[in-house]
């Protein structure tokens, strides 16, 4: 029906209600009096303009009333009331007398009937339209703002599948009371109780504030039964518009980290990006391009994405365009080992930052190839640094790895002597040069996650290296955010660290894998297969002789690193080629642990 039709359907049918209301009112109170007089004529025309005039002043013929609820009658009951008090005070001034008693059952009668044909589409919508027994029985955990709003959503919708039947809240104080004809059953505990007892089919877990440790609590208990657990969309999603509050999303593993996302100094970032050339290597990457969607939210003059694969860096260099269309956007395809390709970009480009990404990050692959490591960890890293500072470029951040403390492998020690080159060229170029370090990246490209969701996807089994091995996780943006972050923070030669909270067990993490995609251990076996070449059985971010107590940001710490014999360095990239795949392994683990004595054995310095 169109809005001029509706408008007029709604009008015609108020005004039959308030002209049955005055008269029946009038013949309630005296039966045998004639209707028809000159007072009872007025009094009717007189609130049928006032009820007409106050309906269109509170929108009741714009409101949508499938989805009426209090704004709604409150609109109401003002029109209703207001044309009455006009209808009173006309039979005051031109007939000296009220008929309080007729207004008074008018007024009851009106706001019953005019309130009854709107509330009655609801509940025939609500009731007859799709059956309760079409959806599935679901249970809201969060009995406040955001699970009622989601309870009455879903009570709305004809289209949602889901019907709430029950909230779980640890607030004791909601605890056997009723929100919106649905009762708060009890608190976490009693799960599995209510979902085994109202046959529950789906979990909803609608709680924005709350904290990953109690988010894992939560799912612990909800993994306990058969019942498909999902939870809000982001508050920021639903605000900025891109999900309704009932595009309810399934929990994640980075749900789960125990760890709360560090929150950065937007501000800072911006003042060294806004209007400013960036470049990024390795910018089709996991980290890479991560960094690029970051720094797209900040203006730059320029982001040039630089990489040697082409699909990569065409991949992020469309998604960008798609995301930020006013953003101007330049691609380099050149692979940092070409020195002089490094050098004649960075003098054509003229960066004021660039974020070095672009590295092999592999353990076991690195193992097997150790002067691939060499020569893109090191050699690439030099190469970029060095023509970073021939073109003055302001800031330069180096993406690092925990593996680069104590490493015990090829990857970790290529890394460390690439935080060593960085370090060397903070000693001796105006340029900010610093590192960033953090812990394991969640999706990232040859993580763990991607390897174990595929391996349930095959049926398992999960394959972990061992039960004890333990490792420090942060998501793809917050790894990327915190790169930006030590940008601002620089002042030169730092290592920057994340306080990364409780290291996890690999294990664990297969564990809540296997739960959220729906099976049990049974159907889905772990196995252990043994530590890995190169492989610790836990990681640091810093070593004993690095460590800076204070924060230079919250949760955010700044290493104190060695001073760096770049001899050491410079003579394993000049050196390395002819050697065996084990003796240049040997000889990398000894740099990256500043074993003096040892090189000077293995006649890397002299």
């Amino acid at each position: 029906m169109s809005y001029h039709k509706r408008v007029a359907a709604l009008m015609s049918v108020d005004s039959l209600i308030v002209l049955s209301c005055i008269f029946i009112s009038n013949f309630l109170l005296i039966p045998l009096a004639n209707p028809f007089t000159t007072f009872l004529f007025a009094s009717a025309i007189t609130l049928l303009a006032g009820h007409h005039i106050f309906a269109y002043k509170y929108k009741l013929y714009k409101k949508v009333w499938q989805y009426a609820s209090m704004p709604e009658l409150s609109a109401i009951f003002k029109a209703v009331t207001f044309s009455i008090l006009i209808t009173g005070c006309v039979q005051l001034i031109f007939f000296q007398e009220v008929a309080l008693r007729t207004l008074a059952i008018t007024w009851m009668m009106h706001i019953l009937l005019i309130g009854g044909s709107r509330f009655s589409w609801r509940l025939y919508r609500d009731y007859y339209i799709r059956p309760v027994t079409d959806k599935k029985k679901t249970l809201i955990i969060g009995a406040g703002a955001a699970g009622t709003m989601v309870a009455r959503q879903l009570q709305q919708s004809q289209e949602a599948d889901l019907h709430p039947v029950a909230f779980i809240d640890d607030d004791v104080s909601k605890q056997q009371l009723e929100l919106l004809n649905l009762p708060v059953v009890g608190g976490v505990e009693a799960i599995e109780k209510t979902v085994n007892e109202e046959s529950i089919e789906h979990i909803v877990i609608a709680i924005p504030s709350l904290s990953r440790h109690e988010l894992n609590k939560i799912f612990e208990e909800c993994s306990k039964t058969k019942a498909k657990t999902q939870i809000l969309p982001r508050i920021e999603d639903i605000m900025s518009g891109k999900v309704s509050v009932n595009q309810f999303r399934d929990v994640e593993v980075e749900d789960l980290l125990g760890r709360e996302p560090v929150e950065l100094d937007i501000k800072g970032i911006e003042d060294y990006i806004k209007g400013k050339t960036v470049l990024v290597t390795g910018a089709g990457g996991s980290i890479g391009s991560e960094i690029c969607r970051q720094i797209s939210i900040f203006n730059p003059q320029e982001l040039v994405l630089l990489g040697h694969g082409e699909n990569s860096i065409y991949t992020i260099e469309m998604e960008l365009r798609r995301t930020s269309p006013d953003l101007n956007i330049s691609t380099e395809i050149a692979d940092v080992q070409d020195r002089d390709k490094m050098f004649s970009i960075m003098n054509n480009r003229k960066p004021h930052v660039v974020f070095h990404a672009a590295a092999h990050k592999h353990v076991p692959l690195m193992e097997r190839n150790p002067e691939e490591a060499v020569k893109n960890n090191v050699i690439g890293t030099r190469n970029v640094a060095e023509a970073a500072d021939a073109s003055s470029v302001n800031t330069f951040v180096m993406v690092s790895t925990d593996k680069a403390v104590n490493p015990t492998s090829v990857m970790g020690a290529t890394k460390r002597i690439a935080e060593m080159v960085v370090q060397h060229m903070n000693m001796i170029s105006d340029t900010r040069f610093v590192a960033v370090r953090f812990g394991n990246v969640l999706g990232s490209r040859g993580s763990v996650i991607p390897l174990f969701k595929q391996q349930i996807q095959n049926g398992g089994p999960v394959t972990v290296t061992h039960p004890d091995m333990i490792r420090y996780f942060m998501t793809i943006p917050e790894a990327s955010r915190l790169v930006l972050q030590a940008g601002a923070l620089a002042e030169g030669g730092e290592v920057f660290v994340l306080d990364m909270g409780e290291p996890v067990k690999i294990v664990d993490l297969a564990k809540n894998l296997i739960r959220l995609s729906g099976y049990t251990e049974e159907e889905i076996p772990i196995v252990f297969t043994g530590m890995r070449p190169g492989e610790k059985m836990f990681e640091e971010l810093l070593g004993k002789d690095e460590v800076h107590d204070e924060q230079v940001y919250p949760k955010i710490y700044r290493g104190k690193t060695p001073e760096v014999n770049i001899n050491v360095t410079y003579g394993l990239v000049e050196k390395f080629e002819g050697l065996s795949k084990e003796e240049l392994r040997e000889r990398l683990l000894n740099i990256g642990n500043f074993r003096v004595d040892e090189l000077r054995v293995l006649n890397i310095v002299k």
